[in-house]
C-alpha cells in the first residue's frame, strides 16, 4: 500500500527514471507531501535498477 492516495500516471509515458521521479515528486508537492517528495527523492538515488525504482515509487504514490 502506497503511503498516500496521490496518483500518477506511469503507464504509457516517458519510461526514464528521472522524468518519472519529477512527475512523481511533483504530484506529492503539489498534494502538500513535500517532505515525503523529498525523502522519495533522496532513496531513489540508491536504487540498483529501474524495476527497483518504480517499485520504491509505488511505495509512495498510486500508479496508474
Amino acid at each position: 500500500m502506497a503511503k498516500t492516495d496521490v496518483t500518477v500516471q506511469l503507464s504509457g509515458e516517458d519510461g526514464n527514471v528521472f522524468s518519472i521521479l519529477g512527475r512523481t515528486t511533483k504530484a506529492l508537492r503539489h498534494a502538500g507531501h513535500q517532505d515525503l517528495a523529498k525523502e522519495l527523492s533522496e532513496k531513489i538515488w540508491d536504487c540498483a535498477s529501474y524495476d527497483e525504482a518504480l517499485q520504491l515509487v509505488q511505495e509512495y504514490v498510486v500508479a496508474q
